[in-house]
């Protein structure tokens, strides 16, 4: 029989796997219409457009690294401030709303920061490229 308490590096890379690979998904997506939403939402901020390729930063590269745990804890610290400024960029008017369900209005972008926070705090497990540094 499984003891469940003591699989936690299973739990970690199952979180970072989970978390990381839907972002990725939703990175590529942004990636092949060249960032055009996020531009236009810098554009009307009055911030610069290329600003938009930080993007790529933290929905393709930090995704990838903390898949394969390297640099996790730095990578889930990218995407958790990725996720805060698309959140306060994009849906600061929905923070304290609820969807036609009843649900948090922004739970899919909670759930990425919150995922990456955790990834960030928790650190990669065992099952990672590396994990002895202490951004790991």
């Amino acid at each position: 029989m499984v003891n469940f308490q003591k699989q936690q590096d299973v739990g970690l890379m199952i979180l970072r796997v989970s978390v990381s690979l839907l972002i990725l998904l939703h990175g590529i997506g942004n990636m092949a219409s060249g960032y055009a939403f996020i531009k236009d939402v810098l554009s009307s901020m009055g911030l610069p457009s290329f600003l938009a390729y930080g993007v790529f930063v933290g929905e393709i590269v930090a995704p990838i690294l903390i898949i394969a745990g390297y640099r996790a804890r730095l990578s889930a610290a990218v995407l958790a401030f990725n996720m805060l400024a698309a959140i306060f960029m994009v849906h600061a008017g929905e923070i304290f709303a609820l969807n036609q369900f009843g649900g948090w209005a922004i739970e899919l972008q909670g759930l990425y920061f919150l995922g990456a926070l955790s990834i960030l705090f928790a650190g990669p497990g065992k099952f990672a490229v590396s994990t002895n540094h202490p951004l790991d």
